[in-house]
């Protein structure tokens, strides 16, 4: 097909490359526009424009796609549908409307579960047992339209956000090439019951509360690990928790309950796997406790 690609993180590069070995033209690619990065706020382009760059592959990264200039010019590129990965604009009517077979969506959660900005963190968070990513043709809600193939994947306790955002990413450009290959493409609309909304991930809920039952904390870090990171305060330094598991200890929440990073919860206890020192890499817990000592008895806040 005849394809215009819209998308910008590193998620959705893995889709693009393989739209482009299943075949497929890729006519002109929409991103973001670059944005200030590092130190010096130098512009950086999305890790979907910087990979379209090297395969010569005309990058468009509008502003806005709501005035008429901007839709003509998308119009103009005369394709047979519009693949959408995470590309951070809304898609107006006349977008919508403009390709032969429409607008295709790889979203990364079951509809209508978990629609909205955060469907992998939320997931993870929240406890959920499974998840996984569904094709849909967009329509002008948030992630209302119909389902063309969907595909299901395991959250484990030890799944992580990291983890699971890569292997979603793989399940959902492999469903966008099956979906594509198909001479009809089906739609079922989605179910009526069930609607969750993945509202994006606020700063104020990265501190982790011992307070709460261990799996609900393990839950917390793990879906917020490795971006942004759950953290603590440990004999005055901020600590990033990356990975824990949960034991069936008992102890105060809160407290190391030995010197290897055994804390209390307020059901149950974890153990603290892998973390992140402020300025430091991760790392795992007997490198850190090499350079940071947590001796039993020792608070976190």
């Amino acid at each position: 097909m005849n394809l215009v690609f819209m998308g910008t993180p590193e998620f959705a590069v893995v889709t693009l490359k393989a739209l482009l070995a299943a075949g497929h033209e890729i006519a002109c690619v929409y991103s973001q526009p670059p944005r200030p990065a590092g130190r010096g706020q130098r512009l950086k382009l999305s890790p979907v424009h910087e990979f379209s760059t090297s395969r010569r592959i005309e990058v468009r990264a509008p502003l806005s796609l709501r005035d008429a200039a901007a839709q003509e010019t998308f119009a103009a590129l005369d394709a047979d549908a519009a693949v959408v990965v995470a590309y951070g604009l809304l898609l107006p009517r006349a977008v919508l409307d403009a390709p032969r077979l429409g607008c295709f969506n790889v979203h990364a959660s079951l509809l209508p579960r978990w629609r909205g900005a955060a469907p992998i963190q939320r997931a993870i968070m929240a406890g959920d047992t499974e998840t996984g990513v569904c094709i849909m043709r967009m329509e002008e809600g948030l992630d209302t339209g119909p389902v063309c193939r969907r595909g299901r994947i395991a959250i484990l306790p030890t799944t992580t956000a990291g983890s699971l955002h890569d292997d979603l990413a793989e399940l959902g450009a492999r469903l966008m090439v099956e979906t594509l290959a198909q001479p009809s493409i089906p739609r079922a609309d989605q179910a009526a019951a069930g609607v969750t909304y993945a509202r994006k991930i606020e700063k104020s809920e990265t501190h982790i509360d011992f307070a709460k039952p261990a799996v609900d904390v393990r839950n917390h870090v793990h879906g917020l690990s490795p971006f942004p990171g759950a953290w603590t305060m440990v004999s005055g330094s901020r600590i990033k928790i990356m990975n824990c598991e949960v034991l069936e200890q008992s102890g105060a929440a809160g407290v190391a309950l030995d010197d290897q990073l055994v804390v209390g919860c307020g059901v149950h206890a974890l153990r603290l796997t892998r973390l992140q020192r402020q300025g430091k890499e991760a790392m795992d817990a007997g490198e850190f406790l090499r350079g940071f000592p947590v001796p039993a008895g020792s608070g976190f806040s």
